[in-house]
This record gives structure tokens, C-alpha cells and sequence, in this order.
């Protein structure tokens, strides 16, 4: 017996996916820095961050959306299409930057380093983002879907916010010291942790309005609302 027909989620996985490639390939090529120097004008002050980290937490919103329409099973679907994609974005980086450049090319002289650049994260960035994505996305659809249950549907934006401060929360906590661990100091890594998942959360809170107005229009199109009461939820599993 096929299930329900739904019009959005396969643009929806394809957008969650899109900004997951996104921000994990080509945000962390690149350190961004905004002066504030009206906030101490004696002194200035600077914001360091990773570009990825500006577009990174919009996956999460798109997981809220996902697991409050359809449900956790259907999101479980989604974050290992996004793990999956994530495998394979490495892979192919891999292959292609250890590939041969051919001499004959005078821009593969500027381009091979580049690439390298932008593309040749060390492995324990690479096993530290794929695995924090992984954790972290799954925390917050399991946490999403029973809040639902618990609060009757109730309080959208307090699932939300507390689905992603658990997520981020254990994403940052994964991340940061299996990438970064004895390569930077302990001070700086815990600054870092805890800038990011701050920023990240306000992300989340920034862009509850906007949640609400997308739920609820994706709500009445699907003519769908899921209450996970009966769900298997072992992240291990592709069933509906």
C-alpha cells in the first residue's frame, strides 16, 4: 500500500541538503572578519568567524520543518540523504585534488592550490564535521518530535529553539575537539565552541517568525500535521 503523496518533500530534502553541501564545502574556505569599531571606539572591536557558520544553522531549520510536517521518520530519511551526499562531496574532493594536474594547463598552477586550499580539509575536520552533522541533526529531529507529542503540538517555538540548542549543542561539542583538539589552545577552543553555538542559536530564534509562517503554510498544502506517538526512533532505519 503506497503512503501519502506529499508535493513539498522532495524539495524540501533537496533544499536541506543543498545548504549542507553548501556550507560544509565552500564556507570554511574562508574566515571572515566584521569591525565594529562604533562599539569601542577607543579600541574597535572584531568579529572572527567562518563564512559556513552564517548558513550551517539553516539546516537545522529546514530539519524543524521537516520533522514537525512530517514526522521524524520521513527527517530520518532526509539527514542520511545528507550524510550520504556529504560522503560523496568528500570523496569526489579527494579524488579530484589528488588527481594528476596536467602541465600543459599554466592555470592548473593557480588552480591546483586553490583547490587544496578550499577543499583539502585535513581528515579530522572531515571525520569531525560528518559525524557532528550526523549526531547533532538526529538529536534535534528525535528531541523536535517529542516535544510535539508532549506539549500536544503546543508551543512551536519552544521546540524549535530547545530541538536546536540540544542539536547545536552537541554538534559544537563534537566538532571542536576532534578537529581542533592540541591544535589550538584550550582557551581558544572553548571561545570558538561557544561563540558558534551561541551564534547558531540566535539563528534559530532570529528565524522562528519565518518558521511558523513556513509550517503552517506547508501544513495546509500537505494536509499533513505528524504526531510521533508510535515511532521507531533509531536514527538506523529508512522506514516511514
Amino acid at each position: 500500500m503506497a503512503g501519502p503523496q506529499y508535493r513539498y518533500y522532495s524539495l524540501l530534502t533537496a533544499g536541506f541538503v543543498t545548504v549542507l553541501l553548501c556550507s560544509n564545502l565552500i564556507g570554511p574556505g574562508k574566515v571572515c572578519q566584521i569591525d565594529f569599531p562604533f562599539v569601542l571606539p577607543l579600541i574597535g572591536a572584531s568579529l572572527v568567524f567562518g563564512a559556513g557558520n552564517i548558513f550551517f544553522p539553516i539546516s537545522y531549520i529546514f530539519g524543524d520543518i521537516l520533522t514537525e510536517v512530517y514526522g521524524y521518520a520521513r527527517a530520518r530519511k532526509v539527514i542520511w540523504a545528507g550524510f550520504g551526499a556529504m560522503i560523496f562531496a568528500t570523496v569526489m574532493s579527494q579524488v579530484i585534488i589528488n588527481l594528476p594536474p596536467s602541465p600543459a594547463e599554466p592555470f592548473n598552477n593557480v588552480l591546483q592550490p586553490a583547490l587544496e586550499t578550499v577543499f583539502g580539509s585535513t581528515w579530522r575536520i572531515v571525520v569531525a564535521s560528518i559525524l557532528a552533522f550526523w549526531i547533532g541533526d538526529f538529536i534535534n529531529a528525535y528531541v523536535m518530535a517529542r516535544m510535539k507529542v508532549w506539549t500536544a503540538g503546543r508551543h512551536l517555538w519552544a521546540r524549535t529553539i530547545g530541538s536546536t540548542i540540544l542539536g547545536q549543542g552537541v554538534d559544537s561539542l563534537v566538532f571542536y575537539p576532534i578537529a581542533f583538539y592540541g591544535i589550538w589552545s584550550s582557551g581558544s577552543l572553548l571561545t570558538v565552541l561557544m561563540f558558534n553555538f551561541v551564534f547558531k542559536v540566535m539563528i534559530e530564534v532570529i528565524m522562528t517568525p519565518a518558521t511558523y509562517v513556513v509550517i503552517g503554510a506547508l501544513k495546509r498544502a500537505e494536509a499533513e500535521d505528524f504526531y510521533d506517538k508510535d515511532t521507531d526512533f533509531t536514527p538506523f532505519s529508512l522506514k516511514d
